[in-house]
């Protein structure tokens, strides 16, 4: 990525964010630009004077559309280049309080978490140049203790130079303590015994025999987590994430209810009962300590084939103010998804089988009759929109995939029809083979 688009979100206009979107997802220019606008948003408010800051809440934005037509893409692209506190989670994962199952609470918790480590990996990188120096002196002292000056320098100018990545070493590194599984209550508690064995009790050291590359980076890792301040970290880690939180819903129709199938999902309806106030603003208990989501923005997704968004429950809906519907691909968008975007399916599938030998070229033809092909298996069989393409190529490849070297492959019209021609023609077929 470029200097342009790794600074911080805070830098970039809604103009950018939809560029960088673009370079990575064919279409949905509406939901591109609606999201774009709802991060500014939620930065721009970072700028305002405080009294005003609080009043102003994020507007939460609803995606609405088939499977495959880029609602989670949307998401994961956002992830990369947000550079913010950011959690995906899907809404079948959670169950109404008094079922087993995950709390909605978890989300909160899920979300500082990420946040935490956000922070600590920044606060390590810069205290990574000190932390260098001190893993050299620890690792010089086990290659040659009690050496004279001279001797050391020597030694420091092999360790530099990578004269001596393979030599086994015996190094003294903190022992690593097993992760503690929360008891009942206590993680909502915002309780974890991991963290009270490492406050009170104290560091236990082990020896391990390793190579010096191995070392190094063990005793860099721990130098930088004894440079940190663990207690800034946290401080920041819930500011971040409840000042510039983002958090991506998806499935959200499979928890709305549908009279039309005889009812209300009484799970399904308690479990949207339980998202309500985390969407609205409310406190949740972390082991960080209490993280409000009074400032968190929430962006729900769904294709809501079967449900409607107004079978979630209106107060629910009242909290996702901006809806936007992503539009259904046609053979049109599936060529330029598999040709426009840095990382098109063509030019992985190019790259991949060239590692043997094999350099496959797709003609124009080739990219059309795969995107027509697409096009007519959802619209006969299954609409599940760019997903499609996967199986369509794999199909086609199968064949040059398992062979080695097979020097230049074209694939045009007339290989893609030869593979997919009387497949498609059988419907019965295509539900099975695409």
């Amino acid at each position: 990525m470029s200097d342009e688009l790794t600074r911080r979100l805070t830098d970039l206009t809604p103009v950018e964010i939809v560029t960088e979107l673009d370079r990575h997802i064919i279409g949905q220019n509406k939901a591109k630009r609606m999201v774009a606008v709802a991060l500014r948003n939620h930065y721009r408010r970072k700028r305002l004077p405080d009294d005003v800051q609080s009043e102003v809440t994020p507007k939460n934005i609803m995606l609405i559309g088939p499977t495959g037509v880029g609602k989670t893409e949307i998401a994961r692209r956002l992830a990369k280049l947000a550079r913010a506190p950011f959690l995906k989670v899907e809404a079948t994962k959670f169950t109404e309080v008094g079922y087993v199952g995950r709390d909605v609470d978890s989300i909160v918790r899920d979300l500082v978490r990420a946040s935490a480590v956000m922070v600590e990996e920044e606060k390590k990188a810069e205290v990574m140049a000190q932390a260098r120096r001190e893993a050299e002196e620890r690792l010089l002292d086990v290659l040659i203790p009690g050496g004279s000056e001279d001797s050391r320098e020597r030694m420091r100018q092999l360790l530099r130079a990578g004269d001596l990545e393979e030599r086994t070493v015996e190094i003294e590194v903190a022992s690593e303590q097993p992760a503690s599984l929360p008891m009942p209550g206590m993680e909502e508690a915002g309780i974890n015994l991991q963290e009270m064995f490492k406050r009170f009790m104290p560091e236990q050291k082990v020896r391990r025999k390793v190579s010096v590359r191995d070392g190094r980076r063990l005793l860099e890792n721990e130098e930088a987590e004894r440079l940190i301040d663990h207690d800034a970290v946290t401080r920041e880690a819930v500011d971040r994430a409840e000042s510039l939180g983002i958090v991506f819903i998806d499935e959200i129709d499979k928890i709305a209810r549908d009279d039309r199938m005889g009812g209300s999902d009484v799970s399904g309806e308690g479990v949207q009962r339980d998202l309500l106030p985390i969407v609205e603003g409310t406190q949740v208990n972390t082991r960080y300590g209490p993280v409000s989501t009074d400032h968190v923005l929430f962006i729900a997704a769904g294709a809501f084939t079967v449900s409607k968004p107004s079978d979630l429950i209106p107060e629910l809906q009242g909290r996702f103010p901006i809806r936007v519907e992503l539009d259904e691909l046609s053979a049109g968008d599936f060529q330029r998804i598999l040709t426009q975007p840095r990382f098109a399916l063509t030019k992985q599938y190019t790259d991949l089988l060239a590692v043997d030998g094999t350099h496959v070229r797709f003609d124009e033809s080739g990219i059309v009759a795969l995107a027509e092909y697409a096009e007519r298996v959802n619209r006969e069989v299954e609409d599940i929109g760019a997903r499609r393409l996967h199986t369509i190529i794999e199909t086609v490849l199968e064949d040059i995939a398992f062979g080695t070297d097979l020097g230049v492959v074209v694939i045009d019209k007339a290989m893609v029809d030869k593979k997919l021609a009387d497949v498609v023609s059988d419907e019965d077929l295509s539900r099975y083979v695409l």
